[in-house]
């Protein structure tokens, strides 16, 4: 019983770190469905190539984040798994087996329904924000992202003289 228990902790911290990377990567300026699915590829290993995928590893804070949820996954599958393995070499009966088997996925189910409450998921999302905000992750949001530099658009500096008649205006004021 104390293995069941003990993969049902590691399951449980595992989805937190994922919910936690989802969450840090959100604030450095990714939508929340490619932050939740880059930690997700990040933290069970699979290695999608993708423009999100080159979004990521090019900003230093994501690659961070990445790079932990990387370790943090391959310690926590290794962990669970080496937990199954115990689980099920002590139980001796068909019986044994079942119960167990129904323990993990009950367990699992409930972990599952409980964090998809709506309320669970903003007080955990404030905590969450609160205390990487905390630890020095602001938003360092990636302006090459909003600003749509993939799409054909461009960023540019432009020096605005004295003697033009943009001078000393507005943006608004200066279309034609």
């Amino acid at each position: 019983m104390g293995a069941l228990l003990t993969l049902l902790v590691i399951a449980t911290v595992s989805l937190v770190a994922v919910r936690v990377a989802s969450t840090a990567l959100m604030m450095t300026g990714l939508s929340w469905d490619t932050a939740s699915f880059q930690a997700y590829s990040a933290f069970f290993g699979v290695g999608f190539t993708t423009s999100e995928a080159e979004m990521v590893v090019r900003h230093p804070i994501r690659r961070r984040i990445i790079r932990d949820l990387i370790l943090a996954g391959n310690v926590g599958l290794t962990s669970a798994a080496a937990t199954l393995v115990v689980t099920f070499v002590q139980d001796k009966s068909t019986g044994d087996v079942l119960r167990s088997i129904a323990i993990i996925g009950g367990g699992l189910g409930i972990f599952v329904f409980v964090f998809n409450l709506g309320f669970v998921k903003r007080i955990m999302d404030a905590l969450i924000r609160n205390t990487l905000e905390k630890a020095g992750l602001s938003h360092a949001l990636d302006y090459e992202l909003l600003l749509r530099v993939e799409s054909g658009y461009c960023i540019s500096e432009v020096e605005i003289l004295d003697s033009c008649r943009l001078a000393g205006k507005m943006l608004r004021e200066t279309r034609p």
